[in-house]
């Protein structure tokens, strides 16, 4: 058994069992791959994989066992060289994030560049999509943190530390009767066409909830997942927009009204996570405390110690997180 046989199998998982695909993506052949899996499973006496002809058609019972053991075993190989490069090259290396347009707009530019003026030599990038892909990305080791507010039961993998409270605002144009009212309610926002985001996307699901508690049908005329999109369709009149309030610019929207809406919503909570069992270099644990400043070293190495979520989000109960 080599543990070369143990990536190959693990990417052709996370390739959706395309062995084309899984040898583009590590620069060699098809039929390598195909020899060396086959060669893998004489050795265990199993199928990894089904087959029809050709083509892989689905992971066995047995296949995803011995999958889910590799992973583990990739990821502490990982972690043997991640110790190794923090004791030879502790300000070098890279750091991946997967975030939501929101957050990577709103809530890390000046953490990011705070990060980047101190450790020059860390290679930072940054990819956008939706939970689902957020949480893959992490689960595969795509990414070293996922950052992210809804869907959260997608990052059950993960360890997930709340970073903080944020809630939403309303933007109307100016000529808006909205724009007049004091006091406005959910049942005044159901009178209106509403521009807001997908569902799925920077705590929708808390926007549905508060309609369907008040009893109101919302009429959604146009999503997106992105709050700059969402105020160019409120400026052309498609319908009252509702963002995260961290989304707004006093400069660059002042031709927009803000209304305030926390106490027409629950607040959502941001968190961010990486797969347990992850060797954290230095300057991870610098970046978690730069994006929430409770979560220092010693917190997060004493939440990566706890068997699940529940537990973790136990251990910040009496924790008064920063509201944005």
């Amino acid at each position: 058994m080599k543990l070369q046989q143990l990536r190959y199998i693990v990417e052709v998982l996370n390739n959706n069992l395309n062995v084309s695909a899984t040898a583009e993506a590590l620069f060699t052949s098809q039929p390598g791959i195909s020899k060396q899996v086959r060669m893998l499973e004489d050795e265990l006496g199993i199928q990894i994989f089904g087959r029809s002809g050709k083509h892989l058609t689905h992971v066995t019972p047995a296949g995803q066992e011995v999958i889910t053991i590799a992973q583990q075993i990739l990821s502490k190989v990982e972690g043997i060289k991640a110790v190794a490069r923090e004791h030879t090259q502790p300000d070098e290396g890279k750091l991946r994030i997967a975030t939501t347009h929101t957050q990577a707009r709103y809530a890390l530019p000046d953490v990011i560049q705070g990060f980047i003026k101190k450790y020059s030599k860390v290679s930072l990038h940054m990819s956008q999509g939706t939970p689902t892909q957020i949480s893959d990305a992490a689960a595969k080791g795509d990414a070293d943190f996922a950052i992210a507010t809804e869907s959260l039961h997608l990052y059950n993998d993960l360890v997930m530390l709340p970073c903080y409270h944020w809630n939403r605002s309303i933007i109307v144009r100016k000529d808006h009767p909205l724009s007049r009212k004091q006091g406005v309610t959910i049942e005044d926002i159901a009178k209106y066409s509403l521009v807001t985001y997908v569902f799925g996307f920077t705590g929708r699901s808390e926007l549905d909830d508060a309609f369907e508690k008040a009893g109101v049908e919302p009429k959604i005329a146009f999503t997106a997942t992105d709050a700059d999109v969402i105020k160019t369709y409120v400026r052309l009149g498609v319908g009252i927009g509702v963002i995260a309030s961290m989304a707004i610019d006093p400069k660059i929207d002042s031709d927009l009204v803000t209304i305030d809406a926390s106490h027409l919503f629950k607040a959502s909570t941001t968190k961010i996570g990486f797969r347990r069992g992850t060797f954290l270099r230095g300057y991870m644990f610098d970046f978690i405390e730069r994006f929430a400043p409770h979560l220092t070293k010693n917190v997060v190495t004493q939440a990566m110690l706890l068997k699940n979520n529940v537990e973790v989000d136990e251990l910040f109960v009496d924790v008064d997180l920063p509201t944005k």
